[in-house]
């Protein structure tokens, strides 16, 4: 906030502007102190938890149902996968951006901007794709550590793109979600958990940056989508695409795993399930996304791993450790911090002014009150004929005394008569 004003004589003394510059941090370091607990856990800020929450239950989801599809039928198989949740999405979303007319046509989309989506559809794509190979060169430890990545480049590109100002309470939060994902990390080398493959580390946990960074730009640009556009254009024309590009790269890396398959009611059960998480979490991301931002989301993203953990000690008999209920904690701390203070974005430049009328034109001509009809009108309170109580515009531009007094207030504004 700006100095005050006060009536200043010659005896104030101003404030130094090393002070001014120490008291404005302090400020916004205990940005925290200034909210009372009602104003910090909002219905908003409840409902963003539990959403957020949601969709970690929904990776969750995914993760197990992998976790069988790998361990029980050997099914090595993630483009088929995608392939099923953006073929599910497609027949919902894009058959609506079909049935719309005018703009929202996807012939009308597909004109303007068919190389922007299919650029989308293909990072997000290949996201996919690279974290689930990354499991075939490293170890799980790795992956949970550094597909953390996504956040700082969510962050990085959240500041150039969509102009998001953060505080220094925000990177506070980001830092404490990121103790708990140690934590998390800490419990499973304890409990002999570090699962996964040690082939090729170094080709994994480039895989895992790479995937991690693809899915900040998919990230940032659906928040742009659903923020400015609709959330509709985004799942129709992204599942367009992404239909596309995964059934060509499924076709061409997958061939021979697919004919090997011996499908029974299991497998295609489990592969349902899959693909109903992955439809559901598509479907309801945008939403949360809408409602807070992409990091916010990313960061209540974090607890997904702890629930895979959770749902692993009753179905693949994993070890219990507190670390995962602190871990749990630390993170849902970090995300309610994050979202406790709002972010700042930064104001476009201002438009240039409209230059003014030329002398001789009439203050409205050429704006939305141009006036379209030279009829003489009364100014004043006298009614008709050409009598006294009125005043003529020289130009015959003349209003009722009701509209007059509308324009002399501002109502009315942005209509033309």
């Amino acid at each position: 906030m700006g100095p005050h004003p006060t009536n200043s004589g010659p005896d104030d003394e101003e404030m130094p502007p090393e002070e001014e510059r120490i008291t404005e941090r302090k400020g916004l370091l205990c940005g925290l102190h200034s909210y009372k607990l009602k104003d910090v856990f909002t219905w908003q800020l409840l409902k963003a938890i539990a959403m957020g929450q949601g969709l970690s239950a929904l990776i969750c989801g995914t993760a197990v149902t992998s976790q069988y599809l790998a361990v029980d039928f050997q099914l090595d198989t993630p483009m088929l996968q995608s392939f099923l949740n953006y073929s599910l999405l497609c027949l919902t979303y894009t058959s609506i951006l079909i049935c719309r007319r005018g703009d929202g046509n996807i012939l009308q989309i597909l004109k303007k901007k068919w190389w922007k989506y299919f650029l989308l559809g293909l990072t997000d794509v290949q996201a996919n794709y690279t974290v689930v190979k990354a499991y075939q060169y490293t170890t799980l430890t790795s992956i949970q550590l550094l597909d953390c990545f996504v956040i700082p480049v969510l962050m990085v590109l959240s500041w150039f793109f969509l102009k998001t100002r953060y505080r220094p309470v925000h990177y506070v939060a980001v830092g404490t979600c990121l103790v708990g994902v140690g934590a998390m990390v800490g419990a499973d080398l304890l409990a002999g958990r570090d699962q996964g493959s040690s082939a090729n580390i170094l080709l994994g946990d480039g895989l895992v940056l790479i995937s991690a960074t693809l899915y900040a730009v998919s990230n940032v640009c659906q928040e742009y989508t659903v923020k400015n556009l609709s959330r509709v254009e985004f799942l129709g024309m992204v599942s367009l695409f992404g239909t596309l590009i995964s059934g060509v790269q499924m076709a061409i890396l997958e061939h021979r795993a697919l004919a090997n398959i011996q499908w029974n009611w299991k497998l295609m059960l489990l592969l349902a399930g899959f693909a109903l998480c992955m439809y559901i979490l598509y479907s309801f991301m945008p939403i949360v996304v809408r409602m807070t931002s992409a990091t916010a989301v990313n960061l209540s993203l974090l607890t997904a791993d702890l629930f895979s953990l959770f749902c692993g000690l009753f179905l693949f008999k994993y070890t219990f450790s507190v670390l995962y209920i602190v871990s749990l904690v630390v993170i849902l701390v970090g995300f309610v911090m994050f979202n406790a203070v709002p972010t700042l974005t930064s104001a476009p430049p201002p438009e240039p002014e409209a230059p003014g009328p030329e002398e001789g034109d009439h203050p409205y001509q050429g704006s939305a009150f141009e006036v379209t009809c030279t009829e003489p009108a009364c100014l004043g309170g006298g009614e008709g004929g050409d009598g006294g109580g009125r005043n003529c515009d020289p130009k015959c531009f003349m209003w009722g005394q009701p509209m007059y007094d509308q324009l002399a207030s501002g109502e009315e504004r942005g209509t033309r008569l």
